[in-house]
């Protein structure tokens, strides 16, 4: 038998403008002395995914829908334990040890125990579950449609009727103690505000508390995210505090939710995270001192008339200067509002710039792909097929064509997926891909250089109309 402790922890809730909100405390059981096989065993919970949410609000301005946001009270205590646990009483109490049925905080199976009561309790009201993210549930009744997304104890419920949205509510708050919060204001450290033409979500708070943590919110700003020299292992002394770099940096890759323009930057600096050096140091500071002119830019949805999908995609090949590996990415537009994208080092060398290309166009066509079943299941029909937008002829011949030869003869047979889906003439996965020329629209040209943006931030500064100030 294997006996667990436990602790109280005291946390400050704050309101948005910093106010201080509620006192909390809490006890949290010590998970991490549990013994696999003997007190858990299944720990995996979803978590939904951050182009779920964008791809989510994108809809509702779109249908001129309000999103009401609930907070469950205390949400995994909601939970059962299908595994006996023993946990001490907490301090104060008479020690000794009970055996627990009830889920804890703190406990590895915490979350899947909140999650399978919570998603049993809406399937048991006719809500269904979808298969691409099963953390998003939808609701048809009759003509009416409705969306529930799940992140942990924080609740989006959105419908296109107010008077059944509410029953849902009421529903919902028979089973759980929860608060209604209204329309969503403050979601996820996200702050999401109306403007006249949809929504604007801004981590502004956040980016605050970041340059707080690091002390350097008197710094002064500068206007590009990293400087052209670059970040190499050469001999440099190691930093001395380790776990701040790693705290800092891990925290802004959760800023990268609602700004595009630094995930260059900050996947950049994830590749030390093993081993900082005071350069490495020097461009996370560099990245603080963007962000410190940079903190009321934010996302803006604006409303979408077509529904349509497309992308861009590119590459930097052997951009590395450390082990010559490339950097590709993509950008993915739900009409007018970018949804989904990533920059990220390719795990093999690329022998040419073709095969650089076109593992990125592979890496945005399965993003597409996926998008596509997600609007599938909220039964949103796409009004054309997708367009992947590619600068590189090579990449572009090679998905239409079984071209191979001296360039392409060492590709992977598993990129070889974008071609079956370019060949496939069905609606479904029916894929444009053009290269990239001179003569595009100046609506396409500023998304590809938003991706270029987004790849190699080291030089670009991102010019803005005044009437889109911190927008993108």
């Amino acid at each position: 038998m294997n006996v667990i402790g436990c602790r109280w922890v005291c946390k400050i809730k704050c309101r948005v403008d910093g106010n201080v909100e509620r006192y909390k405390a809490r006890l949290v059981a010590r998970g991490f002395t549990q013994q696999e096989g003997i007190d858990y065993f299944e720990t995996f919970s979803p978590v939904v995914k951050h182009a779920t949410v964008k791809l989510m609000f994108s809809i509702v301005v779109s249908r001129n829908w309000k999103v009401h946001q609930l907070n469950i009270h205390n949400a995994f205590l909601n939970g059962v334990l299908t595994e006996e646990v023993y946990m001490k009483q907490p301090p104060g109490f008479v020690d000794f040890a009970l055996p627990s049925h009830k889920s804890l905080y703190g406990l590895k199976q915490a979350p899947r125990a909140w999650y399978t009561r919570l998603s049993d309790f809406l399937i048991s009201i006719s809500f269904t579950a979808f298969k691409v993210d099963t953390s998003l549930f939808i609701l048809s009744i009759g003509a009416d449609i409705f969306y529930l997304l799940v992140y942990v104890d924080d609740i989006l419920l959105m419908g296109s009727n107010s008077v059944v949205l509410y029953r849902l509510i009421q529903l919902l708050g028979s089973d759980f103690k929860l608060r209604d919060l209204g329309v969503v204001h403050y979601f996820l450290g996200i702050e999401v505000q109306p403007t006249a033409i949809g929504l604007m979500l801004r981590q502004h708070k956040y980016i605050l508390d970041i340059l707080t943590r690091a002390s350097m919110t008197s710094r002064k700003p500068v206007d590009t995210l990293i400087s052209t020299s670059k970040v190499t292992i050469l001999p440099d002394p190691l930093f001395s505090d380790p776990t701040r770099f790693r705290q800092i940096v891990g925290a802004l890759q959760y800023l990268t939710f609602t700004r595009p323009d630094i995930c260059f930057a900050v996947n950049r600096v994830c590749q030390f995270m093993h081993a900082p050096t005071d350069s490495h140091w020097g461009a996370v500071k560099r990245i603080l001192r963007y962000l410190r002119g940079t903190t009321t830019y934010g996302l803006h949805i604006t409303h979408s008339s077509s529904f349509a999908l497309h992308g861009f995609t590119d590459a930097d090949w052997a951009g590395s200067t450390d082990d010559h590996k490339s950097t590709g990415g993509y950008l993915v537009f739900f009409d007018q509002t970018p949804i989904s994208w990533k920059s990220s080092k390719q795990r093999t060398i690329a022998r040419s710039s073709t095969k650089a290309e076109y593992k990125a166009l592979a890496d945005g066509t399965a993003e597409v792909i996926w998008l596509q079943y997600l609007l599938r299941d909220l039964q949103i029909l796409s009004t054309s097929a997708p367009t992947l937008w590619c600068d590189n002829l090579g990449a572009t011949y090679l998905s239409a064509n079984p071209i191979f030869h001296a360039r392409t003869k060492h590709v992977e047979v598993d990129y070889h997926f974008v071609r079956d889906r370019v060949a496939k003439k069905g609606k479904r996965f029916r894929f444009v891909l053009s290269p990239l020329t001179i003569n595009l629209p100046m609506f396409l040209l500023s998304r590809f250089l938003l991706l270029r943006l987004l790849l190699f931030g080291s030089s670009f500064k991102l010019i803005l109309h005044p009437q889109l100030e911190g927008a993108y």
